[in-house]
């Protein structure tokens, strides 16, 4: 992961403008954007890092170290913002710096706790080139790759999208996506410590618990969620004017935004949690479609085609209407899993069948 993500790096480093453009931004925002990711490019060996040795951590039931690492860095990140941002005088390439610093902090503190309680450090002589390892870890690690990277492509289009209804229209929906990730993050959260429960029960055949856990951990983010977007509903304004409170334009736009993904934003409880319950017990190809769903196969052409029919309301409502196409398929695809998991059945068809513990 650094080895890639620094070639990565070292390449956009090379191509700063161009990606601002690609990214959408306009006139005004390009000098601002390429500052901010000439100083990100230098975080994201540690970046990419972080995030493998955090799902490390994980996996090995070392969830407290894994949030020591990510809470650390992230503290410190809310520390040094406003400091290189204001007291240094750099600008939001400050708040890139920042990010950047903090980061690696976060993947020195992650490979030390690598270290303890019998977790599996990272060495190069556990380095492979097995073809059959590599296939399979970039089959089950191909949902992520799709989801993260339809997420980039999905912005991108948004702000192309958003583009020719002026600056305001791209920082409303910018601003939206910031918030909505707030929500995102607690049921990723959800996700995440759901994901060790289901794949230990589910290589030890215990499909009883992998069905509860995934209902439990459905019910559990489905509430938080509907909270969120009950506050969301009547505070839209506000929160839109908490960033950019000189622009009615923005707030207008924003308000209209935040309040409408937030009537579908609860089934994306369901819908996340269908694609790493899928991820996790091997069923990639189900997995991957659902990735591919949410930001590729529906968001992509309703951002694209809404806006030249219904103008700024298209790209205001595309995502709601995306998630609702994304809930239903997930239904389609994950009900049938979890019938055959009632029946004993290894849905993933991964196990041999000795392997397989029957359930009484």
């Amino acid at each position: 992961a650094m080895a890639v993500s620094a070639l990565l790096a070292i390449a956009g480093s090379f191509f700063v403008d161009p990606l601002v453009r690609l990214l959408g931004a306009t006139e005004t925002i390009a000098p601002y954007a390429a500052d901010y990711l000439r100083y990100l490019l230098l975080g994201m060996p540690f970046i990419a890092s972080s995030f493998v040795l955090n799902n490390l951590l994980r996996y090995q039931g070392s969830a407290a170290y894994a949030m020591v690492g990510i809470m650390t860095g992230a503290v410190l990140n809310i520390g040094l913002d406003p400091l290189l941002i204001y007291t240094f005088d750099m600008g939001v390439g400050g708040a890139a710096l920042a990010t950047a610093i903090s980061q690696a902090v976060s993947f020195a503190i992650l490979l030390l706790q690598s270290a303890r309680g019998g977790n599996i450090l990272p060495s190069l002589k556990h380095f492979s080139l097995s073809p059959a390892l590599h296939a399979t870890i970039l089959k089950n690690g191909s949902p992520t790759l799709l989801r993260q990277g339809l997420a980039s492509i999905a912005a991108i289009v948004l702000n192309t999208s958003a583009g020719p209804f002026g600056d305001a229209a791209i920082a409303a929906m910018s601003i939206v996506t910031r918030v909505l990730m707030f929500g995102l993050s607690a049921l990723l959260g959800f996700g995440q410590g759901f994901q060790p429960v289901c794949g230990f029960n589910y290589g030890a055949g215990r499909y009883d618990r992998v069905r509860r856990a995934f209902w439990c951990s459905v019910r559990s983010s489905t509430l938080v969620l509907l909270l969120l977007s009950l506050a969301g509903l009547v505070f839209a304004p506000q929160i839109i004017a908490l960033f950019r409170a000189d622009d009615p334009e923005v707030i207008r736009i924003g308000t209209a935004a935040l309040r409408f993904q937030c009537l579908t934003l609860p089934l994306l409880s369901f819908t996340i949690l269908a694609m790493m319950m899928t991820q996790t017990i091997g069923a990639s190809a189900k997995a991957s479609v659902l990735a591919l769903a949410r930001q590729g196969l529906f968001f992509v052409p309703l951002v694209l085609v809404l806006p030249h029919i219904i103008g700024v309301t298209g790209i205001q409502i595309s995502q709601p209407i995306s998630d609702l196409f994304s809930f239903s398929l997930s239904l389609i695809l994950t009900i049938p899993i979890l019938r055959d998991m009632a029946m004993h059945k290894d849905p993933g068809g991964t196990k041999p069948a000795s392997r397989v513990k029957q359930i009484s």
